[in-house]
């Protein structure tokens, strides 16, 4: 393989400047994708630029800061592309602190500021406590394996552009139909149709790892390995003070392998809970923005937040709008009288399409599976 490449050719020293800048905004606490970065590179090359005002809209576009924060955003550009006042990097921040995205393998979707600190064994917590987590190893992955071959078929599916062959409609393949009766002097004798095809929606799985879930947790990972491997589409995350994508550890084709990888990855097992900011953060990410679309959206949790029930109210309300059906799997459902035991559950409750009790494993199957049959209202 002579004279192939097997590295990127390196960015150009004009590029570095605002590759700093970028540095300089993940230092603050802003989220900073590779994605948004390299859009941001992309629309500096488009606009020339011929300004540094060009610059500063690229920048706003495609790095897309909170509204909040966009005083403190253009502060910075200030200070970095101008020289003025610059702001003290933020070291120690006592609340509303983003979370750390993280991506399995070399590198991250976006690296932001944690807090440290320790959370309890049962209570839920604001606070996080980094840790390893090892699973044992378990029999019953013969249910599981009859679980997947049921949702291959059963998982909810979408209509799809394309169409195919049909015997019964509804919609006429004039073509063929036209071409067959070529053959009998121009008389459509025979009919042919076409339906649309469907494919399977996308999923997204989110699921609680703090310790509050912590009895839970080996259950819900078990559940997921076999629904990623049902899927043909899916990305599944874990939150508690940090979210992590877990999707190629659940690829595995061993259970075991996938529990060990996971294992190995998610970092803030059975520390503090933090909801609202795990899915604004998931939200702050295009690419996985744009894979919410028309998705099922599986959220199991407790519920427990100790974060602003204001940001969880925002994140599921948007998460809402861009999701086919969300549903929250929770084990505390299962109750016989259930009330919200937090104000943000409370508050997000209408929003959802549905909150089903989710206490073990043959409940979590079963719930998933039936989302098939249902419309969302």
């Amino acid at each position: 393989m002579s004279g192939a490449r097997l590295w990127p050719p390196p960015l150009p020293r004009a590029a570095e400047p605002f590759l700093d800048f970028a540095h300089l905004l993940r230092g603050h606490g802003f989220a900073v994708a590779p994605e948004q970065l390299v859009s941001f590179l992309a629309a500096i090359e488009l606009l020339g630029p011929r300004s540094i005002v060009d610059v500063r809209r690229a920048a706003v576009a495609t790095l897309a800061p909170p509204r909040e924060r966009i005083e403190e955003f253009n502060a910075l550009f200030d200070a970095f592309f101008f020289g003025r006042a610059p702001i003290a990097q933020e070291e120690e921040r006592e609340e509303d602190e983003p979370l750390r995205v993280e991506e399995e393998g070399p590198g991250s979707l976006a690296e932001l500021a944690v807090v440290e600190g320790e959370a309890s064994g049962h209570a839920a917590s604001p606070l996080e406590s980094t840790s390893l987590r090892r699973f044992r190893a378990s029999a019953s992955t013969a249910f599981l394996e009859r679980f997947r071959r049921q949702a291959l078929k059963r998982l909810p599916r979408r209509r799809s552009a394309l169409l195919m062959r049909s015997k019964r409609g509804p919609i006429l393949d004039l073509a063929r139909t036209l071409r067959r009766a070529q053959a009998r002097a121009g008389e459509p004798i025979a009919l042919f149709w076409r339906t649309r095809r469907t494919r399977q929606r996308r999923i997204v799985l989110l699921i609680d790892v703090s310790a509050s879930m912590k009895e839970h947790t080996e259950t819900n990972l078990r559940f997921a390995h076999a629904l990623a491997r049902a899927a043909q589409r899916i990305e599944v995350l874990t939150f508690g003070t940090r979210l992590t994508r877990i999707t190629r550890a659940m690829r595995r084709p061993l259970l075991t392998q996938a529990l060990e990888r996971a294992a190995r990855t998610v970092r803030d097992w059975d520390g503090g809970t933090r909801i609202g900011e795990a899915l604004e953060a998931l939200l702050r990410v295009p690419r996985l923005v744009g894979f919410l679309r028309g998705a099922l959206v599986l959220v199991v949790s407790d519920g427990l937040e100790r974060g602003d029930p204001e940001r969880l109210v925002g994140a599921v309300r948007r998460l809402r709008r861009l999701a086919w059906r969300l549903v929250w799997l929770s084990p505390l459902a299962a109750t016989p009288g259930y009330v919200p035991a937090t104000a943000a559950m409370a508050a997000i409750r209408p929003l959802l399409h549905a909150l089903l009790p989710a206490g073990g494993l043959d409940s979590l199957c079963r719930q998933v599976l039936a989302l098939a049959r249902e419309v969302p209202r």
